[in-house]
């Protein structure tokens, strides 16, 4: 994901809402079902195909375009490349469905978009391409057996840490919790912070905050769709983690209910804090901002309480191809593209965009980038996320057995993020809160 999770809403409502900027994903799904064949596509008399790209950067589009001449120059079809904001590209797919002139191809960030658009019949299966490789974990989404979403990055959650401060503190990676709290606590003075985790209702936050919970266990949904949250055992992690999350709130700094993604990039490449939850992006923007800080800058996965398990939380990004006249066409760039240009495309954020073909990790030509070059221990790092059996990779849209619309609903519930602040903010107590979790959550997938 390109730093953000902002989804429409996943709850029904009537039709006549679907032109607002947030639509009602469920009917404009149905919505789109009755308007795709509304009209003719000019451009499938003209060999073109529309490409709705969601990676805004100048690097990002720049790369796109590129690979979109030279797929004309190769083929003779022409490749029309518009790009938005990923909060907006399900969106704006939706609306070109529902007037009659599809994207053929277009960028998703949110697995329930693509459940949505494949269960009402609106995206074409890509199985036989994504069988052509070897995939990390928890990245294939199938609906029904069948692969209708290629992915092309992870953007993991995990902890940066400033390995010259802790030295000067004699301070060990964190293990633990109580070791993480300890550490954030010895690097806390004046205005400088041990640690930035955002804690609002808002994408940043219920990124980069769950992962402690995830790494000790907590599971939303069973394998029937039920609530485990609601169970005992995971009520008592659960409340343990909100302990956890308030022992370490005087080690941050004030305003994390209102921290978005640039706040935490900021703060941490400012030296305003000495550990914060990021990405790739995190050190990218330390050698084009801060690169004193780049090579003072260490890593490690969130710990649980107890010192046996380690987690990400999960974010990825990924294509599909759109059920229009042109489907054909957008299929046999969507294998050129694939095999041709992708690695130039994940050079455009080399560190953000972590492959998710097992694959490229070895291809020299992916390697050959300066920044994967000059940090090999970041790639190896990342490259153990997926091969580790210690690692636990979970976020609250992925949850439950199967792709499916409910963890999407759950996710837009906020429910984890609004027992955080009542615990932090609201000073209640843990089993109250957590009792507040599981209301949130149950009424968002009645």
């Amino acid at each position: 994901m390109s730093d953000d999770k902002k989804t429409g809403d996943l709850v029904p409502v009537v039709a006549e809402s679907i032109d607002t900027r947030r639509r009602r994903l469920t009917v404009a799904a149905g919505v789109a079902a009755a308007g795709t064949l509304a009209s003719p596509w000019v451009h499938a008399q003209q060999k073109t195909i529309r490409f709705l790209n969601c990676e805004p950067s100048r690097d990002s589009v720049r790369a796109m375009k590129v690979a979109a001449a030279e797929y004309e120059r190769v083929s003779g079809v022409r490749v029309v490349v518009d790009t938005v904001p990923p909060d907006q590209v399900y969106d704006k797919l939706q609306a070109s469905i529902s007037a009659g002139t599809p994207y053929d191809i277009s960028g998703l960030i949110f697995v329930a978009h693509v459940v949505l658009l494949a269960e009402a019949g609106k995206l074409v299966p890509l199985t036989k391409m994504v069988n052509k490789h070897k995939w990390g974990p928890r990245i294939l989404f199938p609906v029904k057996g069948e692969q209708y979403w290629y992915p092309y990055d992870y953007n993991f959650a995990w902890m940066y840490y400033r390995k010259d401060l802790y030295a000067a503190k004699g301070l060990k990676v964190p293990t633990t919790w109580d070791q993480f709290a300890d550490n954030a606590k010895a690097l806390t003075a004046g205005n400088n912070f041990g640690v930035t985790i955002p804690i609002g209702s808002n994408g940043a936050g219920q990124w980069l905050a769950p992962g402690f919970m995830w790494a000790d266990g907590v599971k939303l949904l069973d394998d029937k769709w039920g609530l485990s949250l609601d169970t005992p055992p995971m009520k008592k992690t659960f409340s343990g983690y909100l302990d956890f999350m308030k022992k370490l709130s005087p080690s941050m700094p004030p305003g994390m209910s209102q921290a978005l993604f640039a706040t935490v990039i900021g703060q941490y490449s400012g030296g305003q804090t000495a550990m914060a939850p990021y990405a790739g992006r995190l050190m990218e923007v330390l050698e084009d901002r801060a690169p004193e800080l780049a090579g003072k800058t260490g890593f490690f996965m969130y710990p649980d309480s107890v010192g046996k398990n380690v987690a990400v939380n999960h974010g990825y990004d990924g294509w599909v191809v759109v059920k229009t006249p042109m489907q054909e066409e957008a299929m046999k760039f969507m294998d050129w593209f694939t095999e041709n240009q992708y690695i130039n495309f994940l050079h455009t954020a080399p560190l953000h965009f972590q492959p998710p073909r097992m694959d490229v990790y070895d291809d020299r030509r992916w390697r050959a980038h300066p920044l994967i070059e000059k940090h090999g221990e970041l790639v190896d790092f990342m490259r153990s996320i997926l091969t580790r059996n210690d690692v636990i990779i979970r976020s609250v849209d992925t949850e439950g057995p199967a792709p499916d619309v409910r963890p999407g609903k759950m996710f837009e519930s906020y429910g984890v993020m609004e027992a955080i602040q009542s615990r932090l903010i609201k000073d209640m107590p843990a089993d109250e809160a957590t009792e507040l979790c599981i209301r949130k959550l149950k009424a968002s997938i009645v």
